[in-house]
Order: structure tokens, then C-alpha cells, then sequence
């Protein structure tokens, strides 16, 4: 095989690849080699027949096959030979072609340039850490106390009030005839929450220990029994306790009831869960300003057919007119995303960053959880979404790089309080609720992750490829 460069464009090159008949030939024969013990032709024995009649009977069929699996190997290896990564999909033009013959084509590539990223070790950003003030601690403590009350027994002539835990077994019915789960036993209510029936709870309110009270409740939207939803049912309650609320003490005890060693193993615990909800958020931010950074990054010259498909994507489900009036603006986002897209990819591939098959099973545990109910709904649209993993793919490799970056760069580190954190990240909410204003006319897409693609698919970037080029025109010589 012989490649050549030829009419080099900027980005653009004619990339020539040569392979002589005898190299065609050879091919032609091992393929007619693998055919001969699978043929049955009348008159030959199995895998006897002579390759001229193979060659009149299959010829054209074999050589489509051979010339198809030759232009995808040689294809590849010219432009990893060249060290040329291609921006999209290469377009291929057969010169010559044929049995016998010696095969030439020319791919026309738009190559990826040439990326500088050792800067990125110079980027600043903020690194927040927030300390989490003691007085915070104990108010969340009691928050947890007070959603979590302890009751004590009342006295015998207690009146039920707010608050208070009562404890009824009832039997209902609708215009006088029982229905499917009618009846409770020991069911307890905590007055004043009406989590059982609208309405109900402030009906026993006044009651005593071993009162009976008829209850009117109307049935709920999504009662069981579509035929008595929105109807007034009955409910023959006999109070069997009566429980008051008492404070919650806090100490030991309670903070074992929560799982944690002691109370000062709880507060600890809490400190970190408190802190945990703001790191997220100020490590999003952090993140941010690196993308920030990134972007003044000089790239000379973006691929044109790379903007073009990002324009298309960012003016999806536009009128044309709409598409046209937005389409500057698309340009330069277009070219914001992919730059930075170039730039994370080339850093990613320098620092040898991978994503291994356990990492992504672990993000989809993680979304699992986030999801309790519908796991199996989740795993199956993985599974059935080959697209949807790779997605998920690139955004755990673009996670991965720019935790590496935070680690590389210049962090400005800063501790700070619960206040100071809440005030950073509403001035940040602010700043990116003026940015969608000030852009309303683009579509949600402008804010999708950036488009990197990992090392393990093989693809040196996003919307590079090495995949079968397409044929563009034939011309037989």
C-alpha cells in the first residue's frame, strides 16, 4: 500500500492510497481459498471445485466483498499512518478499481487541528470549602427532632387536640353497605397532618380513650374502588388510645436511633451531610470557571463540517426563520462547545484517561438510587440504548478530565461559611437566569454537556471517525 497527502487546504487534505493488482489479486485468492469448502457445485466434490469456475460463478459477488473489507482496513490505516484524525466522516472516491487491476482511491478528510493543552496547568480557579458553623449542626438536629416526636401516654379523660397521637379502629361504609378494605384495626393518626382522609382528623379532635365517633370522609381520587372514588363514605371509629407529644430528649440514645455511635458521632455526621449538599453545587461552580478558562484557549482554525452539524442539532424543531435569525449566535456557541470539546479530548488523551465498564455500571447504580421504584424501567432503557450508554459514557470521561484538571490547575483555595456559600451560589443562579434571558431566542440544547467521547470507543473525538468512509463518486478507469 502506498499513501500519499495531496491538495493540503487548512484542515482539509486528499489523502491518496494506492495498492497494486497483485496485492487485489492475493486477496481475491484467500477469499476463493475460504468460499471452496463451503460451495456445493454439481459434478465437483466439496471443496474441489477449481477456482476459474468459482471466479465465473461468484466473481462479481467475491470482489464486491473483498474491495468493501480492503477500502475499510487500508482506509484506517492510511490515516493512522498519516497520524491524521479525521472530523467527521472522510468521503471516499474510487479512481480505479476492478478484477485484475490494481485499486486507487482518494479520501478527502477534514482533519482535527492541532490542540495545544499544556496550558491548562496555568488555569486559576476557587476552590470552596464550607465550614459548617456548630450552631448549624444543632438547629438541623432539632429539625430531626421535631419531625420525629415521641409520644406519651395521655390520661383517661383526655381530650383529643392537634397534635396528639390517636389510635381508632373503624368500620366504613357508603350509602350504608360495607366495600372492599372497609375495616382497620389499631390504625394511628397523628392529628392535625391529615394524611389519612381530608377532613378527617379534625373530626375526632375532642374525642376520649374508648369514645365512638362516626367520621364522614369522601373517598379519594385514587381509591382502589374506581366505583366509590369521590363518594361520602362513613366511619363507625372507636378510640382505643390517646397519646400526647412530648419534646424529643436529645443525647445518645436518640442519636443511636438515627444509627450514629453516639451524639457526638451525630453531630459529626450531620456537619458532613450539611457540608456535602453545598460541595456539589460549589464544585459545579469551580468546574465552571474552568470551562470558563478553557475557552479563552487559542484554537486556529475549528472544522467548518463540525459547526455545521452542531448548528443543525442547536436548530432543532426551529422554523426555518426562527433557525435563521439565531444562526450567528449558534455559529459562535458552536464553536465555543466544540473548541472546548477539542481541548478536554486531547487533554484526556494525553493524560491516557479511560472509562472502564465498572465506572459506568457504578453511574447507572447511582442513577438507581436516585430512582427507587423504577429500576427496572432505568435498566431496561440502558439496555435497550446502546446511544444512551455512550452518552453516559462521554459524560463520566468529561468528569473524569476536568476532575483531573481541577487537580493539575491553580486552585485558589477558599474556606467559607453556610451564609457565604448560599450568597455565592445565588449570585451564581442569578448570573445563569439573566444568560438564558439574554439568550431565550436559542433552544435548552446550547446547555447540554460538551461533547467528548472517551478513548475506549476508539474515537479519537467527537464526530471523528473511523469508520468505512463514504463513497462519493465512482469513475472507472
Amino acid at each position: 500500500m502506498k499513501v500519499t497527502v495531496e491538495n493540503k487546504k487548512g484542515l482539509n487534505k486528499d489523502v491518496k492510497v494506492y495498492i497494486d493488482k497483485e496485492t487485489m489479486n492475493s486477496y481475491m485468492d484467500e477469499k476463493y481459498e475460504e468460499i471452496k469448502g463451503t460451495v456445493n457445485l454439481k459434478g465437483f466434490r466439496p471443496g474441489k471445485v477449481p477456482k476459474e469456475v468459482l471466479k465465473r460463478q461468484f466473481g462479481k459477488a467475491v470482489f464486491g466483498e473483498v474491495l468493501d473489507k480492503v477500502l475499510k482496513d487500508t482506509s484506517t490505516k492510511a490515516l493512522e499512518e498519516q497520524k491524521i484524525k479525521p472530523a467527521g466522516q472522510p468521503k471516499l472516491d474510487l479512481k480505479t478499481y476492478g478484477e485484475d487491476k490494481d485499486l486507487e482511491y482518494v479520501l478527502s478528510v477534514t482533519e482535527l487541528p492541532k490542540v495545544e493543552v499544556k496550558s491548562i496547568e496555568s488555569i486559576k480557579f476557587d476552590q470552596y470549602s464550607v465550614k459548617i458553623d456548630k450552631s448549624e449542626t444543632d438547629k438541623r438536629i432539632k429539625e430531626i427532632a421535631k419531625n420525629q416526636p415521641s409520644f406519651k401516654e395521655a390520661n383517661q379523660d383526655t381530650k383529643a387536640k392537634d397534635g396528639d397521637q390517636v389510635t381508632i379502629d373503624y368500620k366504613a361504609t357508603v350509602d350504608g353497605k360495607d366495600f372492599k378494605g372497609s375495616e382497620g384495626k389499631n390504625t394511628q393518626l397523628t392529628l392535625g397532618k391529615d394524611l389519612f382522609l381530608k377532613g378527617f382528623d379534625k373530626q375526632l379532635i375532642g374525642v376520649k380513650k374508648n369514645d365512638e365517633k362516626i367520621v364522614e370522609a369522601t373517598l379519594p381520587e385514587n381509591f382502589p374502588e374506581k366505583e366509590l372514588v369521590n363518594k361520602k363514605a362513613q366511619f363507625n371509629c372507636k378510640v382505643i388510645n390517646i397519646k400526647n407529644p412530648e419534646e424529643v430528649k436529645i443525647d445518645d440514645t436518640f442519636a443511636k436511633n438515627l444509627g450514629a455511635k453516639d451524639l457526638d458521632d451525630l453531630k459529626t455526621l450531620i456537619s458532613k451531610q450539611i457540608n456535602d449538599e453545598y460541595k456539589n453545587s460549589l464544585d459545579q461552580l469551580s468546574k465552571n470557571q474552568i470551562l470558563k478558562e478553557i475557552e479563552k484557549i487559542k484554537v486556529d482554525e475549528i472544522p467548518e463540517n463540525l459547526v455545521e452539524e452542531e448548528v443543525k442539532i442547536l436548530s432543532q424543531g426551529m422554523s426555518e426563520e426562527e433557525a435563521k435569525k439565531n444562526k450567528t449566535k449558534f455559529i459562535e456557541t458552536a464553536k465555543t462547545r466544540i473548541k472546548t470539546g477539542l481541548i478536554l479530548n486531547e487533554f484526556g488523551e494525553q493524560n491516557k484517561i479511560n472509562v472502564s465498564e465498572q465506572e459506568i455500571q457504578a453511574e447507572v447504580q447511582k442513577q438507581l438510587r436516585m430512582m427507587p421504584g423504577q429500576e427496572k424501567m432505568v435498566m431496561d432503557f440502558y439496555q435497550k440504548n446502546p446511544s444512551a450508554v455512550a452518552s453516559l459514557r462521554g459524560t463520566v470521561y468529561e468528569e473524569k478530565i476536568l476532575n483531573l484538571i481541577k487537580d493539575k490547575a491553580k486552585a485558589n483555595k477558599k474556606e467559607i461559611s453556610k451564609d457565604e456559600a448560599e450568597k455565592i451560589l445565588k449570585e451564581a443562579h442569578k448570573h445563569d437566569h439573566n444568560h438564558d434571558h439574554d439568550h431565550e431566542g436559542e433552544k435548552k440544547e446550547t446547555k447540554k454537556p460538551i461533547k467528548t467521547k472517551p478513548k475506549t470507543e476508539k474515537k479519537p473525538l467527537a464526530k471523528a471517525s473511523k469508520t468505512k468512509p463514504k463513497v462519493k463518486k465512482v469513475s472507472k478507469k
